[in-house]
């Protein structure tokens, strides 16, 4: 975690935030590159991230959006940012979806050749509960949207289980680029198949792994098309479509307890140094509070969080003094609305705010490569060049900038025409975790 820290300080530099305020100072300078050995050194024997992920994950769990833990993460993170002597630090009100998962979930495939095989699942977030007595139904398995639409249209969905099984790309080196071709099934293939009537879908879990472990994840309904939507495991994945390629005819029953309740009053967790020369030139450093209830949130977004609490903390520990403000922001809902990044954003326009950077960690706590950077098509390339003049400082650490994603959560402040930029750490192992 200590070369996040690093890699925000010299965007710091990159923006004009130099250690020394000598005008005339070249860019590069050795003065510059001491100064990142100091943030190094600082994070590596007086940072706190570990110990507030520990609380976190281990105290208080998984954050889902509406939860007692939610709540929970909200006051803890809010306390340790107000021991930080910053300017201000304020919770920012955001009305969010309340899904609750209910009882454990159970689903079993119906196989003349094999019998009655227990698979395993778990809820997709947001779906709709099957009610007490379940769904079961012929099963009807699909590689892409594209190609549910088509049976769809043709008759040939009404009445069955779809199950969505296309698998991660395994020559992407990049899994992100993997999980991105095949996250599309998940967030759109329930509404997709109860929209030709349906009763019920399956979802190969978002992992490149082959285990035994569902990954859960939201769903998006549109239209009023719902139907019961669950994640297998890869194995049990596996084990379905061996048996459809064996026989004419499989079932699948399963039987969920998940619900949507009312939505919640929750809060963003902002904290703010103010700039001593441009103050209202604002650099946000970022995570989301919210996880899933599966799991314990480390990586997504437990990291991210202490990520962007760890760079205040170090800037304490150096005596670093921004001529920008720096502000933190760990925002609440990113899983399944993004219901905290809309609140931001709707209030820093009505401020008419402008945001030189916003950096969001967002891909767990891995080893740090480097970061990705984005923005409106007006002004990113300058800016860009800008920031690559500073790669030469990162050399001795490993480190690199390319051009790519930022974050969901600050990607609403795009319009605002500032730098957007996302971390990015090795990511070989990342879908082992995430949402699981």
């Amino acid at each position: 975690m200590y070369k996040f820290i690093l890699l925000t300080f010299s965007l710091l530099f990159a923006f004009g935030l130099s250690a020394q305020t000598d005008k005339a100072k070249p860019t590069n300078s050795d003065e510059d590159a001491f100064f990142i050995k100091d943030i190094y050194n600082k994070a590596l024997t007086d940072g706190r991230s570990y110990d507030w992920l520990m609380y976190l994950t281990k105290e208080i769990g998984g954050r889902l959006s509406g939860s007692p833990e939610a709540a929970a993460a909200v006051e803890y993170t809010y306390q340790m940012l107000d021991s930080m002597n910053m300017d201000k630090v304020w919770l920012q009100p955001c009305i969010v979806p309340h899904w609750i998962r209910g009882e454990k979930e159970q689903c079993r495939m119906i196989s003349q050749r094999m019998g009655t095989v227990d698979l395993t699942c778990i809820a997709l977030g947001n779906s709709i509960g099957t009610g007490p007595s379940g769904v079961s139904g012929e099963v009807v398995e699909v590689m892409s949207l594209d190609e549910a639409e088509a049976l769809g249209k043709a008759g040939k969905l009404k009445g069955k289980i779809v199950f969505y099984n296309r698998p991660f790309d395994q020559t992407q080196v990049n899994t992100m680029a993997a999980y991105g071709g095949a996250v599309g099934q998940r967030v759109y293939g329930p509404t997709t198949g109860a929209k030709y009537g349906a009763v019920g879908a399956l979802v190969r879990s978002m992992t490149n792994r082959t285990d035994d472990i569902p990954h859960t994840g939201s769903t998006v309904y549109k239209d009023g098309h719902e139907i019961p939507a669950v994640a297998l495991s890869t194995i049990d994945s596996d084990v379905l479509t061996e048996a459809l390629k064996a026989e004419k005819s499989v079932r699948v029953y399963f039987k969920t307890d998940c619900k949507m309740l009312e939505p919640k009053m929750s809060y963003n967790v902002i904290g703010e140094i103010k700039g001593s020369e441009k103050p209202e030139e604002i650099i946000l450093v970022s995570g989301h509070l919210d996880s899933w209830d599966i799991g314990t949130g480390a990586h997504d977004d437990g990291a991210g969080c202490v990520h962007a609490m760890d760079v205040i903390h170090i800037m304490n520990q150096l005596g670093y003094k921004p001529k920008r403000t720096i502000r933190c922001v760990l925002y609440m809902n990113e899983e399944n609305g993004t219901a905290g990044a809309k609140a931001y954003r709707d209030s820093s326009n009505v401020r008419k705010e402008y945001h030189l950077a916003a950096l969001e960690s967002d891909r767990g706590g891995f080893t740090p490569r480097g970061f990705t950077f984005d923005g409106h098509e007006d002004v990113f390339r300058p800016k860009f060049k800008q920031i690559i003049e500073w790669l030469p400082l990162l050399e001795p650490y490993g480190l690199d900038f390319k051009k790519g994603g930022s974050g969901a959560d600050v990607s609403y402040l795009k319009d605002q025409k500032g730098i957007l930029i996302g971390f990015l750490p090795d990511s070989q192992r990342y879908f082992d975790y995430h949402h699981t």
